[in-house]
């Protein structure tokens, strides 16, 4: 599915969920998703990321019966129709289950597969890439940000190695902005190539986030440079895929810094 190494991959954010920090609301309709998808793959995109729950601070819980009826909808045109391969943003073993089988291709869990037993097991079964990411909400351990972020996703990695995950399917994830402050999230940017030590690819999510309004003082939708800058550096230290809100932009970025950097 993917050669990395030799290229950065774009996956395209898509949220149908009505509170997302920057764009929530506005994908809620199936027939809206449906062709902001299509939208981000005829830019570039390599990989649409699907979320149904939002995991900005403070936000909504929901079950897995109302996440899977946000998704089941939308998954069901994009899966016959869409070209590239699918990401669900869950950390539900039962909604990952019911995803894959409908076609998806990619599960990315943010609680890093230690919130639900389940949830290594599914993705063996399936045998399908997952990206396991830190997240700093659920994490006791926060002396050195790095040394937190490795000793989280160690755990993360032997729990999929032990439920029989391949190891070429493990994706890794420092957790920009998780609860994390700007300025540990500022410090994982700069020492992302220290994590290349775990012996997987690499995905940096800083797309929007507020380590950046700090660092602009605009909102959300207005730090699209700011993202790019972020995704040059992450290039320059490592990371096989870019998570991102706005396609065209952070794709000619990751073009150029390949064509530097990757030969």
């Amino acid at each position: 599915m993917f050669d990395f190494g030799s290229k950065t991959y774009i996956m395209g954010i898509l949220n149908l969920t009505p509170d997302s920090f920057s764009d929530g609301g506005e994908y809620f309709q199936k027939d809206e998703a449906v062709e902001r998808a299509k939208k981000m793959v005829a830019q570039g995109a390599d990989i649409i990321d699907i979320g149904a729950e939002s995991t900005r601070p403070g936000s909504e819980k929901v079950s897995a019966a109302e996440e899977l009826r946000r998704l089941t909808p939308v998954l069901n045109k994009l899966v016959a129709e869409i070209g590239v391969p699918i990401s669900v943003d869950t950390y539900k073993a039962e909604v990952a289950k019911e995803v894959l089988g409908l076609g998806v291709d990619i599960i990315n869990d943010v609680r890093g597969l230690q919130w639900d037993e389940d949830m290594a097991q599914v993705i063996a079964e399936y045998d399908v890439p997952v990206v396991a990411m830190y997240n700093g909400r659920f994490c006791n351990d926060r002396g050195d940000i790095i040394g937190s972020i490795k000793n989280f996703l160690r755990k993360s990695i032997d729990l999929a190695k032990g439920a029989g995950v391949k190891e070429k399917n493990i994706i890794l994830d420092p957790g920009i902005g998780f609860g994390i402050s700007a300025e540990e999230s500022m410090e994982i940017v700069r020492r992302l190539s220290e994590l290349k030590g775990l012996g997987h690819p690499l995905l940096l999510g800083t797309s929007r986030k507020s380590m950046l309004g700090e660092i602009l003082d605009l909102p959300p939708k207005e730090r699209v440079e700011g993202t790019v800058a972020t995704t040059v550096m992450g290039i320059m230290h490592g990371v096989d895929i870019v998570r991102v809100h706005d396609i065209k932009e952070n794709l000619r970025a990751a073009q150029v810094t390949d064509a530097i950097f990757r030969k």
